[in-house]
């Protein structure tokens, strides 16, 4: 589209406030004929809110996004046909977003005054056609107004400051500036949207006489509120994940995002809810609030990406059940346009080693096709001309290339197209996998292997010296073991395109031998997991014995960090030590998955020990109790215990695999997944000293039950073990 609309600012300084845009129209715009159809074409440096009428347009919340900026920049289109009147005013109010918002303890001065440097901008065009087909475009010029809103400051980490009372004394002309057209794109991953609305569990007095609000179930949105009170009343509010083992308000592991509203009252009942910015919390502290505060005066407003829920895992352990929530509940509360580390603190981002360690389950329990194929074409232009990839996209600030994260950039394309089975993103990312691995290629110290650089390694592995956040799995061991493992998915991709990548298999092949010379003994959990899954180790089995038996020496308690644990337990079960997959994802002591689970968590930690046993914090600056990585073992519940496989000849679940391996500490276990075939379904149950399988497949399929394969079409069947 060519767009008529010019980029418009306010006039006047506004400091700190986010301004509001006004243009006001009726019939005459458009020669008073009638009104076929009606549209607002819109997109902001920042994030929006459009109301024409009194009435919000769309649901989307903090559009257009998070997208790199400079190359692409989404805009939406909205029908407005039905809020049309005679008489029209449409307002668009502009915050800062991510576009314009400070990362605070990460941002250097420069990106700050770069930040500070860009207007706050908008870019619309109401299209308005009549019934004879003619078109009229009413687009941002002189002709809009600009003034000052209510919302007295926004920001995305340090939050929001509403003044309900605040009437603006005049609006002027808005004025026009120079800024490109040319990274404009169509919305093109789902939009942010209102989830749910989750009324407060309870208000109470902590020990500390601070008064807190719990609303049960941590989330990442924002509070809404109603009170009366009278004009100039204040609210300030906190927001906390925890509580501290005194039972008070804590959120010093926010680091530098203030995380904090400010509310000025205007008269009579009142209701709400920021408009600009978000938090990760379960807890808030009203440091301010007019009034006695009742539960039902508070609502949690869960946001995220309006994805399609498309997997379920149940079994009859509660705890169980309780980490499958947490699962979910963080990668929706982390899946906010981009897939995030966490939505509380100082960052906000889209680490890559976090999304490439989950991409799997991830596009088991919901549907993200789309969100993958925006980010990865994030990724694509943020990508350097040697090839190495940012740490955190879109990029905020540019690493010399981290093994694992990095990665990114062929494990998560491959992992979409073997879910979904469309070719398309193979095709859309292909040359960013090629340059990648050219990119280790040009600049390790050791050919076939991958060695110097500055790595992340086995983050937050329990193995680490003291005093390290890393494991201590050698760094270029873990890189080499990816450069491998990329360069076999580049192979496989270039397969299924049809491409010729002989080259890339004479490199993989190199890389492969090369590393079995160089590295004959694996002295860690994680080297032993990624020797194995990586298909690098000479004698698999006899590593995924060695790895069993470190297991069990430290009293069956996994030391992996970010690196090694996704794969732990599928290197034990496909080996023969699916009882010690069950002991460590069934355990409850520290560490393991379930540790949280006792700790009340409603969502997935960032480190195994984030509250130690006797209720201290583990620190205050690497502490997020809403980080999904290692909510990645839900994959191997689904291909594992439930045992649903996707087949990488057949993608998409254009056939299947199901293969359960059930467990007698449970008494049954069930998972689904709504694949773009149908459903899939797998449930086990023991059943009178035998074990019954009822298994639901949309496609054909083989099954295996105590060893034997059977061929089955699509349908449903029943099969029952051998008396046990």
């Amino acid at each position: 589209m060519e767009w008529s609309g010019k980029w418009i600012k306010p006039s006047q300084e506004m400091g700190e406030v986010c301004p509001v845009f006004i243009r006001e129209f009726d019939g005459e715009e458009n020669g008073g004929r009638e009104i076929a159809k009606a549209e607002l074409w819109v997109t902001a440096l920042g994030v929006y809110e459009a109301v024409l009428n009194g009435s919000r347009v769309g649901q989307y919340v903090l559009a257009p996004g998070w997208t790199s900026y400079k190359s692409r920049l989404q805009y939406q289109v909205y029908d407005i046909t039905q809020l049309l009147k005679d008489e029209n005013r449409l307002s668009v109010t502009v915050g800062k977003g991510w576009y314009r918002s400070p990362v605070p303890g990460w941002i250097t001065e420069e990106g700050k005054a770069e930040k500070a440097a860009i207007p706050a901008g908008l870019l619309a065009e109401i299209v308005i056609t009549d019934k004879e087909g003619n078109t009229t475009c009413i687009g941002t010029d002189e002709s809009w107004k600009a003034g000052e809103s209510k919302i007295r400051f926004s920001e995305i980490y340090d939050g929001e400051t509403f003044d309900a009372g605040f009437k603006a004394a005049e609006y002027l002309p808005a004025e026009v500036f120079e800024w490109t057209k040319d990274n404009l794109i169509p919305q093109e991953g789902e939009e942010i949207t209102e989830q749910e609305y989750i009324k407060a569990a309870a208000v109470f007095t902590a020990p500390n006489g601070e008064t807190v609000v719990d609303f049960g179930q941590e989330v990442t949105g924002y509070v809404q509120f109603t009170l009366d009170a009278r004009a100039g009343d204040k609210v300030e509010i906190s927001h906390g994940e925890v509580l501290d083992k005194d039972g008070n308000f804590y959120n010093a592991n926010y680091r530098a995002a203030k995380a904090k509203i400010f509310y000025t009252c205007c008269d009579g009942v009142q209701t709400y809810k920021p408009k600009m910015t978000f938090f990760g919390f379960r807890y808030i502290r009203l440091d301010q609030f007019p009034g006695t505060p009742k539960p039902e005066q508070f609502y949690a407003v869960a946001v995220h990406s309006d994805m399609k829920r498309t997997g379920c895992l149940r079994s009859s352990n509660p705890m169980l059940n309780q980490l499958f929530s947490n699962i979910i509940w963080g990668q929706k509360g982390n899946f906010l346009d981009v897939p995030t580390d966490c939505p509380q603190r100082d960052e906000r981002m889209g680490w890559t080693g976090d999304a490439q360690a989950f991409v799997k389950t991830a596009s088991y329990n919901y549907d993200v096709d789309k969100f993958f194929t925006k980010w990865l074409a994030d990724m694509a232009a943020d990508q350097l001309p040697d090839g190495s990839i940012g740490h955190v996209v879109p990029t905020l600030f540019v690493g010399s290339g981290s093994a694992a994260w990095d990665d990114a950039a062929t494990i998560c394309p491959w992992q979409i197209y073997l879910t979904y089975g469309d070719k398309e993103i193979l095709a859309r990312q292909f040359d960013c996998m090629k340059k990648y691995i050219g990119f280790i290629t040009n600049t390790t110290k050791d050919k076939y292997l991958w060695t110097g650089g500055e790595h992340y390694e086995d983050w937050l592995g329990l193995d680490a010296p003291v005093g390290s956040y890393k494991g201590s799995s050698r760094a270029d061991f873990i890189a080499s073991a990816f450069y491998a493992y990329s360069t076999s998915l580049v192979v496989k991709a270039g397969k299924a395109l049809g491409e010729d990548v002989s080259c890339y298999e004479d490199l993989y092949r190199n890389i492969v031998e090369t590393f079995r010379r160089t590295f004959t003994d694996y002295r860690t959990q994680t080297e032993h997991v990624l020797a194995v899954h990586f298909n690098l180790a000479e004698d698999p089995a006899k590593t995924a014995d060695a790895l069993a038996d470190m297991v069990v020496s430290c009293g069956s308690r996994l030391q992996t960090g970010f690196v090694g644990t996704p794969y732990l337990l599928h290197v034990l079960s496909s080996y023969g030590h699916t009882d010690l997959a069950y002991t460590l994802l069934l355990r409850t002591e520290y560490p393991s998955w379930l540790y949280p689970v006792t700790k009340g968590a409603t969502t997935v930690w960032e480190h195994w020990d984030g509250i130690m046993e006797n209720g201290d914090f583990w620190s205050t600056d690497m502490n997020s109790f809403n980080h999904y990585a290692y909510g990645a073992v839900a994959d191997w519940v689904y291909e594992e215990a439930a045992g649903i496989h996707t087949v990488e000849e057949a993608p998409g679940f254009e056939r299947v695999r199901i293969a359960p391996q059930p467990d007698t500490r449970l008494e049954w276990l069930e998972a689904s997944i709504d694949t773009r075939k149908g459903l899939v379904r797998s449930l086990w149950k023991q059943e009178e000293g035998r074990i019954r399988y009822e298994i639901t497949t949309p496609s054909p399929a083989v099954i295996v039950i105590d060893g034997v394969e059977t061929e089955v079409g699509p349908g449903e069947y029943i099969f029952y073990s051998h008396e046990q």
